[in-house]
């Protein structure tokens, strides 16, 4: 007996745990549901889709599948890893993969992600281990469209309500972590998952705290009470001493989002482009990044991130013109006596965007605009105002793939409920454009016309394009094997190695 309790307690001690925290409770753990940060966030540790980016953003790569190629411009062949466990045991094939592809595009589910499987033809499984995708026509992302997190077929094939489904909170993924333990609002444990087809992760458990205020999270950080964080670039200029900089390790990189301030373009008062242009003109960009960001952010200029080959570089941020601007409101009837008005709303699971709604407030005020405020909790902001575009503007943010799709945020089908194009934007010049680069596949020309979509989007000004923060992550150094990249620090998190007492 005394054996037994001796060797327990040795597990006990070399058991590892990495602690996070997340903003909000996860809305769906399901990688086709999950559309904000937090379920993305955490459905990644759970599932796999078939191919990834490589830790430089530069090169896809096999995930659940070990090779691919074209057959022809319209043919993409899988062949899938044979070594694969679902984490209830049972073995990841072929089926799996066409069950996620009927799912997609089922009438029965509303998932923005639907629309990047739209040119796809046919999903073959040719044998357990082997996919066949046939296209109407070439397609530009034909690749990156697979990067999808699939879903097992045995668990979910006579599921009558996916969107409702227990499903979403006891997830079963092939992903080197596999859900323990979900307590809303308080705590979310993934245990590493034994049978991981790349190998055991290092670190046996994850322990994401539910915290919704900014500055406990930060608090946390400091006190050691979380091994990973991302603190903003106020915290990182003043709020930080040496002590914890003995303790923590920081990474930063520009990051693969940006800020606007979106306009909701069904209501009367948005529609008149003078109107948007005015509101623009108004504002100091300069002026918000040098007051939030003390240098750690840039300005963004248009719907495409300066990395991309989507980037317009001859699209400069406008400067701030108060006189022309209070020309422009004059122009369409609005003065002193008779101000031009709005809300902003924006959540609180950023420290950051309440203060920068502040301060477009002051800005707003020069050109007498009357802007009101209101800041909410990031799963109420989204149910209750984005998703049913029930706002008259949102200051909120994307994070784009480095191959973008202008599809999903910018064409007038997605203005729809569970679409992305979340202000109701609609240009019909657009729309062709859009239609046209999909089948595009040769480099310099999808290039081009993503530059002239850039152009006329920012010139119509459906979002008022704020800044480009910079990604401050601050890891423990406790934490072994970090291999920061363009991608960030994460992609090699299965050789994370963290020795500790939390079992």
């Amino acid at each position: 007996m005394r054996y037994l309790l001796l060797i327990f307690v040795s597990v006990q001690i070399f058991a590892s745990t990495l602690h996070l925290a997340t903003s909000a409770n996860p809305s769906r753990l399901n990688p086709i549901l999950a559309t904000d940060s937090s379920s993305s966030e955490i459905t990644g540790f759970l599932f796999n889709g078939l191919v990834k980016y490589d830790k430089d953003l530069s090169t896809i790569v096999g995930d659940l599948a070990k090779e691919f190629y074209f057959e022809d411009d319209k043919t993409l062949i899988f062949k899938l890893r044979k070594n694969v466990k679902w984490h209830d045991g049972n073995p990841f094939s072929a089926k799996d993969v066409v069950f996620t592809y009927e799912v997609l595009i089922s009438p029965q589910i509303s998932s923005p992600y639907s629309s990047s499987f739209r040119f796809v033809q046919s999903v073959e499984a040719v044998d357990d281990f082997t996919i066949k995708v046939k296209y109407k026509e070439p397609y530009f992302k034909a690749l990156e469209t697979w990067m999808m997190g699939i879903l097992p077929q045995h668990v979910l094939r006579d599921e009558q309500n996916l969107m409702s489904a227990s499903f979403n909170t006891n997830p079963i993924g092939t992903g080197a972590y596999k859900l323990e333990q979900l307590e809303h609002s308080k705590n979310i444990i993934l245990a590493a998952f034994d049978d991981y087809f790349e190998g055991r992760a290092k670190i046996d458990k994850i322990s994401f705290h539910v915290i919704a205020d900014p500055m406990t999270r930060f608090l946390m950080l400091k006190s050691g009470a979380l091994d990973v964080g991302s603190i903003e670039p106020m915290q990182y200029e003043r709020q930080l001493n040496d002590d914890f900089f003995s303790k923590f390790n920081i990474y930063e990189n520009i990051s693969q989002s940006y800020t606007y301030l979106g306009f909701n373009l069904r209501h009367e008062k948005f529609k008149n482009p003078k109107i948007r242009e005015a509101l623009s003109l108004a504002i100091d960009r300069e002026e918000l990044v040098k007051i939030l960001f003390f240098g750690h952010a840039e300005v963004c200029t248009g719907p495409f991130l300066p990395a991309s080959k989507a980037f317009n570089s001859d699209v400069k941020a406008p400067l701030q013109n108060i006189k022309r601007a209070k020309e422009l409101l004059s122009k369409a009837g609005y003065d002193e006596k008779n101000p031009f008005s709005f809300e902003i709303v924006t959540s609180n699971s950023s420290e950051i965007r309440p203060y920068a709604a502040q301060i477009l407030q002051y800005q707003l005020k020069k050109a007498g605009v009357d802007v009101t405020l209101r800041v909410m909790e990031w799963q109420a902001f989204l149910n209750m105002v984005v998703f049913p575009h029930k706002f008259e503007s949102v200051l909120l943010g994307w994070g784009l793939s480095p191959t973008p799709d202008p599809y999903m945020f910018w064409h007038s089908d997605n203005d729809k409920q569970g679409g992305f194009n979340l202000v109701g934007y609609h240009n019909d010049k657009i729309d062709r454009m859009i239609e046209e680069s999909q089948s595009m596949i040769e480099s310099k020309e999808l290039s081009a016309i993503w530059r002239e979509m850039f152009k006329i989007i920012t010139d119509e000004n459906p979002y008022l394009f704020l800044y480009i923060p910079n990604a401050i992550t601050t890891v423990s150094k406790d934490i072994k094997n970090i291999q920061p990249s363009p991608s960030g620090i994460w992609h090699n998190y299965i050789k994370w190695e963290k020795n500790d007492n939390t079992f």
